[in-house]
């Protein structure tokens, strides 16, 4: 892959950018981030004229880059703030984690699939992105490395994973699909107490099925 970033290319991203604007994005440092992360380098060649489509493309095992308005949408719900603790549940093409770095946030990602997790290594450090990653399953999440200031779950979960929940700080918020393959409803849970959340609902989403377990039997990895 050539690792090129083009005047035409920024050009699309701002008018991508402008289209976001115009669907309701209003955090301005989101829409920053998608305006300097190159999601042309996240696609497979054959996608990479439509890479500033309000599009979803598919990444391989099964899985998609999700599109730019969702990614948008989700990272304004989690309200990023500089050196904030994010665990990201799904790294698929590491776009999302790019721009969630972008922001400043230290990223802790979790990819199940182990094709795109050894991609993803590689990718984001010739980029100039530098997550923690790890190989296993989101369910579990990271309770080593906890608790989070905010969770990130970028597939479609049927029902709440309560692991994920008890690896939040109180303060902090989740933002997570859950429902049917059919299509999920945006929800934000914020960690009011020790075992207190409020649960607030964003709006209907179709993501790919978050799966338990991982691809193969390799064990976790940083």
């Amino acid at each position: 892959m050539i690792l090129s970033d083009t005047y035409k290319h920024r050009g699309l991203r701002k008018i991508l950018v402008d289209n976001l604007r115009r669907k309701g994005i209003k955090d301005e440092k989101v829409l920053s981030a998608i305006n300097d992360v190159p999601r042309h380098l996240f696609l497979e060649s054959g996608f990479i004229n439509y890479a500033y489509k309000n599009q979803a493309f598919p990444i391989g095992s099964g899985q998609t880059i999700s599109q730019p308005y969702t990614v948008a949408y989700q990272t304004s719900l989690l309200k990023v703030k500089p050196k904030e603790k994010i665990l990201e549940i799904g790294t698929g093409s590491g776009y999302q984690t790019a721009v969630l770095i972008k922001m400043g946030a230290i990223v802790y990602t979790i990819e199940r699939q182990h094709d795109l997790f050894i991609r993803t290594q590689q990718l984001l450090p010739e980029l100039g992105f530098f997550p923690h990653f790890f190989f296993g399953d989101g369910y579990k999440g990271l309770p080593t490395y906890g608790p989070f200031d905010k969770i990130l779950v970028t597939a479609g979960a049927p029902t709440i994973p309560k692991e994920l929940l008890k690896q939040l700080r109180i303060g902090g918020r989740m933002v997570i699909p859950l429902g049917s393959n059919e299509g999920q409803t945006m929800f934000v849970y914020t960690r009011t107490g020790k075992d207190k959340y409020k649960e607030e609902t964003h709006g209907k989403f179709s993501f790919v099925p978050m799966l338990k377990g991982t691809e193969n039997k390799n064990n976790e990895n940083t």
